[in-house]
């Protein structure tokens, strides 16, 4: 009975003994399968760990391009708003070189100036040359009444002009158009008298001389283009002086 235990036992011992034994290859699948699949595991991990990390790297590249596209639009502002400054200065000083050149014209007016008036020169003050050409204007427009008193008025007030000579003969002329012989006959003579080596002085005697012809005054004509031709010899003045010398009888 002892025995049979014994060897029951035995049996026993040996059956788990197989059984342990057979299962051994059964873990050792389970456990490789286990790894591989750990494997996979880990490499899907790190791969989408890389995939984020790359989809992170687009995002950072895509920002920083971004931020340039700004830079760059921000460089193109400030450059066109530094043109834009550059040309506003550019204009600013055109500006004030234009006002400053207009001022220095401006002040000119209100200082003398020299100035040369049938071959004679001489100061001019603000104002005279303006005065002198509205009478002018008014004496080449047949408006002798008022180019005679407009004459007057600038003979008066400006006693020291260059053009004093050339205004008191077209003085003379303007009163000789209204037919006063007398008064224009007087003022040529007071050129004559006043400023003898004037341009306008020979052409004054001839004046006086045409006055005295047409009044009649043969005598007087003829003393008078004797003056001519004695005084201003040489001159085309004098010439027809001596051409109406000879037509007098």
């Amino acid at each position: 009975m002892t025995h049979r235990f014994s060897w029951l036992r035995l049996a026993a011992a040996a059956c788990v003994a197989g059984t342990a034994l057979a299962a051994v290859p059964a873990h050792a699948g389970i456990f490789d399968d286990d790894q591989a699949r750990q494997a996979i595991l880990d490499l899907r991990s790190k791969t989408d760990s890389l995939s984020s990390q790359l989809s992170a790297a687009q995002r950072t590249i895509l920002d920083q391009s971004n931020r340039l596209d700004q830079l760059n639009q921000q460089v193109a502002t400030l450059r066109g708003q530094n043109e834009d400054m550059a040309n506003q200065l550019g204009m600013l000083q055109k500006q004030q070189k234009d006002y400053y050149t207009d001022l220095d014209t401006r002040l000119k007016k209100f200082e003398p100036q020299q100035q040369t008036v049938d071959g004679v020169q001489g100061e001019v003050q603000p104002g005279e040359t303006d005065a002198f050409n509205a009478a002018s204007q008014q004496f080449r427009s047949g408006d002798f009444k008022n180019a005679a008193a407009s004459f007057r008025s600038f003979i008066s007030k400006y006693p020291s002009s260059p053009y004093q000579p050339t205004a008191q003969y077209w003085l003379g002329n303007a009163l000789y158009a209204l037919r006063d012989y007398k008064g224009s006959t007087a003022v040529w003579q007071g050129v004559v008298k006043n400023y003898p080596q004037h341009p306008r002085a020979p052409e004054a005697l001839l004046a006086i001389a045409n006055n005295q012809l047409e009044q009649g005054q043969k005598a007087a004509a003829r003393k008078t283009l004797e003056q001519i031709v004695a005084q201003y010899g040489g001159s085309d003045v004098a010439q027809s002086a001596q051409s109406k010398l000879s037509q007098i009888k």
